[in-house]
């Protein structure tokens, strides 16, 4: 059988915090976060850019990012996203050049239009531009990278012989689109040709628009003449892991239904979504319910997620973990752990040549007892030793078929 590729795994942090500890040691906790994923051999982490609503903080990914390097070795960090309307092209390209030099050629640039109405308010942009700004501003950045001198003017920036002073580390910095559940993001990908990463599939209606996403994306690059990979697709999922189903239960279920009811339903008036009635009810439709888009339970239910998806979206090539605070941050971190120790695994096919191993020795003691009659032939070669041998009780000695009695008279 052809080896199948490997799929990555990482971390997804908006970040969606509960407003009440102390934003310092928010940013604290989540510079551990990263660290803790770098030394669990994840592939990937991400944040985001947010200037509103109060659960999400971070206003900055790539100062954010530049702080995570100085602690990580080997993880790769991805702006996700940086809302590309909210800011001149010339800048974000510079600032993500540096992040990569800083960095020693780890970053992913990750784009967005804007997630947020109260940011596009306070920053005095009409939602209507935004996805216009984000094509336009990409094309910008591309060439900036590729070592070119632009002028450029538009309705919202301008550009006379701008260069960059130093390029990207990496001889070609990745560049992810954020898609959401509209052909937008999909269809701008196609058009570059560049990764994508679904962030609408933690809903039941994103999980079950990821059969025909991939569709847009590869009509975009047939008619702009560009290629997409599924390999650069990277597709966001929530979970929280534990030993039990009914562990997992406890810890996530206050959490969940404190982020829902005050995030979701009050904070941002999501359509249609109405507060949980308690931290069961929580689980409940957020993991059991038919079509549920995420997992709360054990290592094994998380396989059985990831491998549906793999089967319902054609093959993708990232699965990015949401980063939240359903559970208290030790058994959050407990979560990531096992999944990096026992879904991982499972999934990527490391330990299955250790389990054919052992289904090999167990088939085959015929082969085997060669070597424990080689030992036994010599003990009974000997007296004292023979003499010493415990035949029966705890730890006695199982003695191979080997003919010890014409072993004994030889001797």
């Amino acid at each position: 059988m052809a080896k199948q590729p490997r799929l990555r795994f990482g971390a997804f942090l908006a970040p969606h915090h509960p407003i009440g500890e102390h934003p310092m040691l928010q940013f604290r906790r989540d510079l551990d976060l990263v660290q803790q994923l770098d030394d669990l051999g994840y592939d990937e982490f991400w944040c985001g850019e947010h200037h509103s609503s109060g659960w999400e903080m971070i206003a900055s990914p790539e100062m954010f990012l530049a702080a995570a390097g100085e602690r990580t070795k080997r993880i790769r960090l991805g702006t996700g996203v940086i809302s590309l309307p909210y800011h001149h092209p010339y800048n974000v390209a510079q600032r993500m050049v540096q992040l990569d030099h800083m960095t020693g050629g780890r970053a992913i640039f990750g784009s967005g239009p804007g997630a947020l109405a109260s940011d596009a308010h306070t920053l005095g942009i009409d939602p209507m531009t935004q996805r216009d700004r984000q094509d336009e501003a990409i094309a910008i950045i591309r060439r900036l990278f590729n070592g070119e001198r632009v002028t450029a003017k538009t309705d919202w920036f301008t550009m006379n012989d701008a260069a960059l002073q130093i390029l990207p580390l990496q001889e070609e910095m990745p560049f992810v689109i954020a898609s959401q559940i509209s052909p937008s993001g999909m269809t701008l990908a196609g058009k570059y040709g560049i990764g994508i990463i679904s962030l609408g599939s933690m809903s039941t209606q994103g999980l079950m628009a990821l059969p025909t996403q991939w569709g847009f994306a590869e009509d975009a690059a047939k008619k702009y003449g560009q290629t997409v990979d599924r390999a650069n697709w990277r597709v966001l999922l929530s979970w929280h892991i534990a030993e039990t189903r009914e562990q997992a239960r406890r810890e996530a279920g206050p959490g969940l239904m404190r982020w829902h009811n005050e995030y979701n339903v009050k904070t941002l008036q999501r359509p249609g979504l109405k507060a949980f009635t308690s931290p069961d009810d929580a689980v409940d439709k957020t993991a059991f319910g038919e079509g549920a888009a995420s997992t709360i339970g054990t290592p094994d239910d998380l396989v059985k997620t990831i491998k549906n998806l793999m089967q319902a979206s054609g093959g993708v090539g990232s699965i990015i973990g949401f980063v939240h605070d359903w559970a208290n941050p030790e058994n959050t971190r407990r979560s990531w752990d096992m999944v990096a120790r026992y879904v991982v695994p499972e999934i990527n096919g490391y330990i299955d040549g250790l389990r054919k191993s052992q289904k090999f020795v167990i088939e085959n003691r015929e082969i085997f007892e060669r070597a424990g009659q080689a030992v036994m032939a010599k003990i009974m070669e000997n007296d004292k030793a023979a003499a010493a041998l415990p035949l029966t009780g705890p730890g006695r000695v199982a003695i191979p078929p080997v003919n010890a009695p014409d072993l004994k008279k030889k001797a």
